[in-house]
């Protein structure tokens, strides 16, 4: 199985994603990393991407779940998958991949955003990441997450789902 850990900035992707990959004893792939130095330039410049921008990457972050899906491999990636053709690319049809969106009120993750410290990402993007917003509908199969409890309960509640 492999889980896309999806949401806005700030929603708790990553740290999310990496305490339950160490948990499930699964691999774990930060899709931010994955991104080019162009994108990543643009998005500290508080430029938000476009959807040329995110296809490359996008296939990229597939890619590493194909190979995990090769080798027999569980896996968690972290990817905002903000629109339902993102989320298209990295589901690709497989019945193996499941979306785990974490979702929260705006002014809980921008008070979150504002206290992180060392991300490329900026403050004042939040609000193009709302807007291009479209949560996973029904027919998409995806784990709802409500980011208001604390990271720990979270995990807790997709490693009894998941494990």
């Amino acid at each position: 199985m492999i889980l896309v850990v999806m949401g806005v900035a700030g929603s708790g992707k990553t740290t999310i994603a990496r305490m339950l990959a160490e948990r499930l004893g699964w691999r774990f792939q930060e899709g931010d990393a994955l991104h080019p130095p162009a994108n990543v330039a643009k998005m500290s410049a508080g430029t938000p991407l476009t959807d040329d921008d995110r296809w490359p990457w996008l296939h990229t972050i597939a890619g590493v779940m194909d190979g995990w899906r090769a080798e027999g491999a569980n896996g968690i990636v972290t990817c905002s998958a903000l629109k339902r053709a993102y989320r298209d690319i990295l589901v690709g049809g497989h019945p193996d991949v499941r979306i785990v969106h974490l979702a929260g009120e705006k002014a809980l993750i921008a008070a979150r955003m504002a206290a992180r410290k060392g991300h490329f990402m900026p403050t004042a993007l939040l609000d193009s990441q709302f807007a291009t917003l479209e949560p996973p509908g029904a027919e998409e199969n995806a784990v709802i997450v409500d980011i208001g409890p604390e990271a720990e309960a979270i995990v807790r509640d997709l490693e009894a789902r998941f494990r």
